[in-house]
């Protein structure tokens, strides 16, 4: 995660990880040991004033299209602090591939010196000091996968205390989940909202992945059942509140039996923008387009006229050459790691040696 404002990616390491983040999209123009996950942004001065704050946005991206990735899941809770987040409470744990993701690295592999916790903390620390004196939020969000990365880095923010200022004010941490699977086990959630992270999980009660893992041991189970089951390595909750969505509700969507449609944040959006309250009617409302549903699924019906999977990734970016042909360009070079990640990390007591 290469985290420059206002808006720059980071680099993953990929090499130690479940089958489920192994494969690079573009392997020809990417380092075969990292894979972009995310970027770090902050508001400009526009948005500012809308918002009547300065926002800081974390976003994590998702995994793929297609839902292999579920059966990889390791589906084993680890102590948070097993890997140097702090957390006074053996009892906190989380799944045991997303943990990972979150905190290994490569120190030989030019973009993945520093682990995506390291890059993301690193770069906070520089913007919370950047507009020290303005108001300021912290928002995170991810889908799928991301919605996993999001969660964790709200907490690790807020166990670190990385949003607390100087002057002592406490900036908002927000969470904006989309069709995001469970974290950890009932103490992870109770120790997340008891730090004041807020989180909203935007979900489509039809998706198969908000369901995994802890498919039998979660926080529908009747709390004494559950407070049986809290030392199993399978029993998870969820976190924050839930925003239900049904795909079904849509007059543009079709019945299908493929789970991606279900899953496809695209979908998610569109939901989002027909929705209006529990028993009201879906009406869109923002203006946009349906046509975006099917950039990567055939879910819209047929009449709509939109062709499926339109948007091909591969073929993003095609530019004219001197030839008047149309190519691919070169991908542009890529620095290091900003040379003052490990001066902000120093700060937080996080330094090592690089």
């Amino acid at each position: 995660m290469d985290t420059r404002s206002p808006g720059t990616c980071m680099p993953r390491q990929i090499s130690t990880f479940p089958n489920f983040f192994k494969k690079s999209r573009w392997p020809k123009v990417w380092s075969n040991k990292a894979n972009w996950i995310g970027y770090v942004a902050v508001s400009d001065d526009e948005t500012t004033r809308c918002l009547g704050r300065r926002d800081i946005t974390i976003a994590w991206r998702g995994t793929v299209t297609h839902l292999e990735w579920i059966s990889d899941l390791m589906d084993f809770l680890k102590p948070i602090n097993g890997n140097k987040i702090p957390c006074p409470d053996p009892t906190v744990k989380v799944e045991y591939g997303f943990l990972d993701l979150y905190t290994d690295k490569d120190e030989n592999c030019r973009f993945c010196k520093y682990s995506a916790r390291e890059q993301v903390l690193s770069e906070l620390k520089r913007l919370t000091e950047t507009y020290a004196d303005e108001e300021m939020s912290i928002s995170i969000t991810g889908h799928s996968l991301g919605s996993a990365l999001a969660t964790l880095s709200a907490y690790d923010i807020a166990e670190t205390g990385l949003h607390v200022m100087q002057d002592g004010r406490a900036l908002p941490v927000s969470v904006f989940s989309f069709s995001g699977p469970r974290v950890g086990n009932s103490r992870f959630k109770e120790r997340i909202e008891s730090l004041g992270v807020k989180v909203l999980r935007v979900v489509n009660v039809q998706d198969v992945v908000p369901k995994s893992p802890g498919l039998f041991f979660n926080e529908q189970v009747p709390p004494p059942l559950m407070k049986l089951a809290e030392g199993l390595p399978w029993a998870y909750s969820h976190v924050g509140v839930e925003l239900a969505l049904d795909h079904r509700n849509s007059p543009f969507l079709k019945q299908t039996s493929d789970p991606a449609c279900a899953h496809n944040l695209e979908a998610h959006l569109h939901l989002l923008d027909g929705y209006h309250g529990k028993g009201h009617r879906f009406i869109l409302s923002s203006g946009r387009d349906p046509a975006l549903v099917n950039k990567a699924c055939d879910f819209l019906k047929d009449h709509h006229l939109v062709p499926p999977n339109w948007r091909q990734d591969e073929n993003k970016g095609m530019i004219r050459n001197n030839e008047g042909r149309w190519v691919q360009p070169e991908r542009p070079k890529l620095d290091d790691h900003p040379l003052d990640t490990h001066h902000h990390l120093r700060k937080l007591g996080l330094a090592s040696e690089h």
